[in-house]
């Protein structure tokens, strides 16, 4: 990115704050260091909503999701979803819409409007399985803004604020976060050119790349203009035409992730998650 020398006046005391974040590797001087903070302060105004797919019937984890969705199968005896609540309030996104379908009335009966939270919640249900572009469709008179979108079924905890940096600076229509794997047929893989995803096949027969979605990506509402009408899938429908026409950026994550949609995913987030 193109950058340009500024000269600024800083009390002693705000300045001595400043010097007291540079450690050499992640923050490496004192300019970097006011970059980084104002980017920040920045990135926090800049996204305030969190899309949360939250409607499969979960069947890879039946007999449990029979009568349990997978916004609360517990992980710690809290909810699924209650983690990832916590995840986003950290990084101030508090404006909530949760696209359900399976055991909808279970979902609404815990989490309610989200105050008891710290959140807003938008319930938008689906009577009939719409896919995962026909609940976003569903989500437009909500979504006017920069926002996270997330799979319900997703543990992690990556820093928002500076993926949301990153999706400013490069002006993507989406980022993605990407997670390295050695079974990139188990979910989206992507091909790259620097930053930029060129190519997304979701779960690929063969393999083409070791880099997967990781389930948290950053999108404009202008997302919306590429949904097709009726069930759709973004997946298959709508992220590989906007890899396909450069508009889709990756941000590598190296941090813990953890897929409660299969029994082996969900034994590891038991075993391991700290959230």
């Amino acid at each position: 990115m193109e950058k340009e020398r500024v000269t600024i006046t800083i009390e002693k005391k705000m300045l001595e704050k400043i010097d007291a974040m540079i450690d050499g590797h992640k923050i490496r001087n004192r300019s970097h260091a006011i970059e980084d903070a104002l980017a920040k302060v920045l990135a926090k105004k800049a996204i305030s909503t969190a899309f949360i797919l939250a409607g499969g019937p979960g069947t890879r984890l039946r007999p449990i999701t029979y009568e349990i969705p997978k916004a609360l199968i517990p992980i710690h005896d809290r909810p699924m979803l209650e983690h990832q609540i916590d995840m986003l309030k950290k990084y101030d996104i508090r404006n909530i819409i949760l696209a359900v379908g399976h055991k909808a009335d279970k979902i609404k009966e815990y989490f309610g409007n989200g105050s008891k939270f710290g959140v807003k919640i938008t319930y938008i249900v689906e009577n009939k399985p719409m896919g995962t572009g026909g609940s976003l469709r569903s989500a437009k008179n909500h979504l006017n803004d920069s926002f996270v979108l997330l799979y319900v079924d997703t543990l992690m905890d990556p820093d928002i604020h500076s993926i949301a940096r990153f999706h400013k600076e490069y002006g993507g229509m989406g980022t993605m976060l990407l997670v390295p794997t050695n079974e990139p047929e188990a979910a989206g893989a992507v091909l790259m050119e620097g930053n930029k995803i060129t190519n997304f096949t979701e779960k690929p027969k063969h393999r083409k790349s070791a880099l997967i979605n990781a389930g948290l990506s950053i999108f404009e509402p202008s997302i919306l203009d590429f949904v097709p009408e009726g069930v759709c899938s973004l997946e298959v429908d709508v992220f590989p035409l906007l890899a396909s026409r450069g508009m889709l950026f990756g941000y590598p994550f190296n941090g813990p992730i953890y897929d409660i949609a299969t029994p082996r995913g969900y034994e590891r987030a038991l075993k391991e998650w700290k959230g």
